[in-house]
C-alpha cells in the first residue's frame, strides 16, 4: 500500500519558522523570520487534511488552490506547487509574508477548528515562491503574440502590477505610470523591511519590465500629464492609485511640531534603511525617532509598523495608545505579539484629547481613558470615556496611524465626470472594475477603500480579464 504523504496533522504539530529574537532582530530592518528548510516545509504541508470543502481556499480573496499546492509541496513536487500557486496568485510570495492568514485562510483551517493547529500556510507560500526564485523558474512574461491594444495603468502598487502582470501575458502593450522613483506603492514604501525586505519587491518590479511592462515614474497625474492625455494615448485605462490621504486629527495642540503622519514616517524610513537614501526631513530628526519617546495612535496595521519601526530607529521609548482593547483590535495579532516582545506598551482603552508643548515642539499627549459600552450598528462595543482619569503621557515624537482616506481625484485631475462614492472612492462595478466613463477602470483601495493587499491582487487580476474580453469583444465585432 501507498505511503500516506497527507493528514498527519495528528502526529506533527503545527511549526513556524525559526523567529528571530527580539533583542536580536530590533536592530535592523531584516525579515524576523527564517526560511524553511526543504524537509521542515514538506513536513508541514503534509499536516493538511485536504478537505472535500476547503475552507481556506474559500476564505482567500483569491481563492488560491491551496490543498493542491501543500500536497505537491509535501510530495517534493516543488516546481508544480510554484507552477500551482502563481496560476492564482502574481505575488505569492509577497503574501506569503505580509497576508494576515489568521484572519484569512490559516484562520479558517479546518484542523484548526478541531483544536489541532493550522497549517502553516503563508509560510510554505513564501518558501515554495523563493525556492522557485532561486532554481531560475520564475521567468518573465514572453506572450505568444503582440497585440496592438495598450492599457495606461495610473498607480505601481499591487493592484495595478498584478493587471499589468495579465495584461502583459496576453500580449497587450502596457504603460504604468507613478508618482513615485520606485514602482510597489506601499509594498515598497509603507510596508517596512522586516515584514517584507525590499529586493522581493524590486526583483517582481525588474521581472516586469523585463516582460515588456513600461514605467513612467516621478510622474504626476494632473501636473506631469493629464488625465485625458492618458486616455488619449490607450484603449483602456486603469486608476490604481491605493488611499494616500491620512486620517488626522484636530484637537488642542495639534499643530505642535514633532506630530507627523504615518505615512511620511514609514517613507522616509524605508528610503533610508533599504534604500540607502538621502532624506532630509529624517538627518533633522522629524522622521527618526532616535532617543525620543515616541507615541503611537492607532490600532490597525500601520500602527504596528510605525512602533516596531521606532524601536528599530532607537527610540527611548515606544507607546501605542489605542482606544478600544485588544479583543478589538483590526491590527494583526501575530503583529501585535511580536510588537510587544520587541518592548513596545500598549495602552489599551487610552485616546487622544490634545497635546502639550513647550515653545511649539510636542512634549505630551493628553489621553483619556476609556470604557467599552453598548455595541454601535457594526456590532462593536462603543468606547466611553472614563471622567477624571485623564493623564499625560509624555512624547517628543507622535506618530498619526488612523487610516488613510482617498485623494480628491475629480479635482486633482479635472475629471468633474469620474464618478465617486461620498467617500471619495471610486464607483465601479464589483467584479470587472468599470467605471462610467467608457475604457476607464478602477481597482484595489480607491475603490474599497484601505484594504488588504491581497484584494488589490484580485481587483487587478479581475480587471485585466475584463479589459481583455473588452478588446477580444471588439475585435470580432471590428472583423464581422
Amino acid at each position: 500500500m501507498a505511503k500516506q504523504p497527507m493528514l498527519k496533522f495528528v502526529k506533527i504539530d503545527r511549526d513556524m519558522p525559526v523567529k528571530r529574537a527580539a533583542e536580536t532582530r530590533k536592530e535592523d530592518f531584516d525579515e524576523i523570520y527564517a526560511e524553511f528548510a526543504a524537509i521542515k516545509a514538506e513536513e508541514q504541508a503534509s499536516r493538511c487534511s485536504q478537505c472535500g470543502v476547503p475552507y481556506c481556499q474559500s476564505h482567500c480573496p483569491l481563492h488560491n488552490n491551496i490543498p493542491d499546492w501543500l500536497n505537491l509541496t509535501a510530495t517534493g513536487r516543488l516546481k508544480e506547487a510554484y507552477e500551482t500557486s502563481q496560476a492564482t496568485n502574481t505575488f505569492p510570495e509577497i503574501c506569503g509574508r505580509i497576508c494576515p492568514q489568521d484572519r484569512l485562510c490559516e484562520g479558517n483551517c479546518v484542523i484548526e477548528q478541531s483544536g489541532h493547529g493550522t497549517v502553516t500556510i503563508g509560510a510554505v507560500e513564501k518558501y515554495i515562491t523563493d525556492t522557485a526564485w532561486d532554481k531560475g523558474w520564475v521567468k518573465p512574461n514572453a506572450p505568444r503574440a503582440e497585440r496592438e491594444e495598450s492599457v495606461g495603468i495610473i498607480g505601481a502598487g499591487p493592484g495595478g502590477l498584478a493587471a499589468a502582470d495579465m495584461l502583459r501575458k496576453a500580449g497587450v502593450q502596457v504603460t504604468v505610470y507613478d508618482r513615485y522613483d520606485r514602482a510597489g506603492g506601499l509594498l515598497t514604501y509603507g510596508i517596512p523591511g522586516f515584514k517584507l525586505e525590499k529586493d522581493v519587491v524590486m526583483r517582481r518590479n525588474q521581472l516586469l519590465a523585463d516582460g515588456g511592462v513600461t514605467f513612467v515614474m516621478n510622474c504626476n497625474i494632473g501636473e506631469d500629464i493629464s488625465f485625458d492625455e492618458i486616455r488619449g494615448k490607450h484603449d483602456a485605462v486603469i486608476i490604481a492609485t491605493g488611499v494616500y490621504k491620512s486620517r488626522d486629527l484636530t484637537m488642542p495642540g495639534s499643530g505642535a511640531t514633532g506630530i507627523v503622519k504615518a505615512i511620511d514616517f514609514l517613507t522616509a524610513s524605508n528610503r533610508v534603511a533599504n534604500f540607502g537614501d538621502s532624506v532630509p526631513e529624517y538627518e533633522d530628526g522629524t522622521f527618526n525617532a532616535d532617543g525620543k519617546n515616541v507615541v503611537v495612535i492607532g490600532g490597525g496595521d500601520t500602527a504596528m509598523d510605525c512602533l516596531r519601526t521606532s524601536i528599530r530607529q532607537g527610540a527611548k521609548s515606544v507607546k501605542c495608545l489605542y482606544r478600544r482593547d485588544r479583543a478589538n483590535m483590526p491590527g494583526s495579532q501575530r503583529e501585535t505579539q511580536n510588537a510587544e516582545e520587541e518592548g513596545v506598551v500598549f495602552e489599551w482603552l487610552s485616546a487622544p484629547k490634545g497635546f502639550t508643548d513647550e515653545s511649539g515642539k510636542v512634549t505630551g499627549v493628553m489621553v483619556q481613558k476609556m470604557r467599552l459600552g453598548q455595541p454601535d450598528a457594526s456590532g462593536r462595543q462603543s468606547p466611553e470615556v472614563i471622567e477624571g482619569a485623564d493623564y499625560v503621557e509624555d512624547a517628543d515624537l507622535v506618530i498619526k496611524a488612523l487610516g488613510f482616506e482617498p485623494e480628491e481625484l475629480p479635482t486633482l485631475w479635472d475629471q468633474p465626470n469620474l464618478p465617486v462614492t461620498r467617500w471619495g472612492t471610486i464607483k465601479a462595478e464589483f467584479r470587472t472594475g468599470a467605471t462610467n466613463l467608457d475604457g476607464v477602470y478602477a481597482v484595489g483601495d480607491i475603490v474599497r477603500g484601505a484594504s488588504l493587499v491581497v484584494w488589490a491582487i484580485k481587483d487587478g487580476r479581475d480587471c485585466a480579464e475584463a479589459i481583455l474580453e473588452r478588446f477580444t469583444t471588439k475585435a470580432a465585432v471590428a472583423a464581422e
